[in-house]
């Protein structure tokens, strides 16, 4: 359960990643030490930042270079790759058309998810059955979002490591047949100071994103290194900012390990303020569990919340795809 925190913890976590795959991590003092970080961390926040995570700085840059190459692109060549239901709500997104609580977002993104091919998961992958759709300019953007995308994995698993410990569990008690084969979700975004997009007025709102939770186990955020937008709430209701670091991402929980953890461990609500004059961007990486996993509280988490179940069995993709499809205005409410 969240709580009054004013700030957001910062936990250097190459102890961890240099003993995950140790059958006898769990029995590590430097391995202990992250363990205990991460569990305070979830509880008390439900947002951390990482560093010692073994990524380039070189690539966390160029994600976010590319990323501002993309967006200063003519609006007509952003829209050839424009999200759309026949698109597998995959591709690009104007200004105004996610929105968050009925409210619209001010920022433009590009959509990306694990791909599925057709009848992997039945009806329920249905709406998502197609390729992502990749801009032609920058030539590199494809090659090098495939790239970090896998690097993200990786990394998400290794805490994910760290986090079934801090819960008591085993090192292994999110892979398998919960997030054995993970399911994830890119979103390159990019948050203009104007609340106008190409000569088309936009509603009069200064929120980048509304505020809301994530779906799935772990996100982890990359975002420009010197503009503070992103605000998480506290149990009292103030928005406490989380200003970026240098080298670090910023790494947050979803609904799924909030029901996993029974209640242990929070998806806190955050929200993105742009007021600076300068255009930022933020690319955000979703390591989810595997798409049709039956998700529900794990048993260590039952017994040390009271013996009892909080949440219901919730089916990730179902939750996903319920989301997906009322987080866009149609077009004709987008030009009226």
């Amino acid at each position: 359960m969240a709580t009054n925190f004013k700030s957001i913890p910062i936990i250097d976590i190459s102890p961890l990643l240099a003993k995950w795959d140790d059958p006898n991590m769990a029995g590590d003092q430097g391995v202990g030490e992250v363990v205990q970080q991460l569990d305070q961390a979830c509880r008390e926040a439900g947002f951390f930042y990482v560093k010692g995570h073994g990524i380039p700085d070189s690539i966390i840059k160029e994600v976010r270079n590319v990323t501002h190459k993309f967006f200063s692109l003519p609006y007509e060549e952003k829209l050839k790759i424009k999200i759309s239901p026949a698109a597998g709500y995959r591709g690009y997104q104007r200004i105004g058309e996610n929105i968050t609580k009925g409210t619209p977002d001010m920022h433009e993104a590009i959509d990306c998810y694990r791909e599925v091919e057709p009848g992997m998961f039945g009806a329920l992958s249905k709406p998502l059955e197609a390729p992502n759709q990749w801009p032609i300019n920058p030539p590199n953007l494809k090659q090098l979002m495939e790239e970090y995308t896998s690097i993200c994995t990786d990394l998400s698993r290794k805490i994910m490591r760290g986090i079934a410990l801090a819960l008591g569990a085993a090192a292994d008690a999110f892979e398998g047949k919960r997030a054995g084969d993970p399911f994830w979700v890119l979103r390159i975004i990019g948050y203009p100071k104007v609340s106008h997009a190409n000569g088309h007025d936009m509603p009069k709102n200064d929120i980048g994103c509304g505020a809301h939770t994530d779906y799935g186990l772990l996100t982890l955020v990359n975002q420009d290194d010197d503009i503070t937008a992103l605000q998480v709430r506290n149990k009292s209701g103030e928005w406490i900012s989380a200003p970026p670091i240098p080298g670090t991402f910023v790494c947050n929980i979803g609904d799924m390990l909030k029901i996993l953890s029974n209640g242990l461990y929070e998806s806190t609500l955050h929200r993105v303020i742009n007021s600076s004059p300068k255009y930022r961007v933020c690319v955000a990486y979703f390591y989810e569990t595997n798409f049709d996993a039956a998700i529900e509280p794990l048993d260590i988490c039952v017994k040390r919340t009271g013996g009892t179940k909080k949440f219901e069995r919730a089916v990730y993709g179902e939750h996903l795809v319920s989301k997906v499809q009322t987080n866009f205005v149609k077009e004709d409410e987008l030009n009226s």
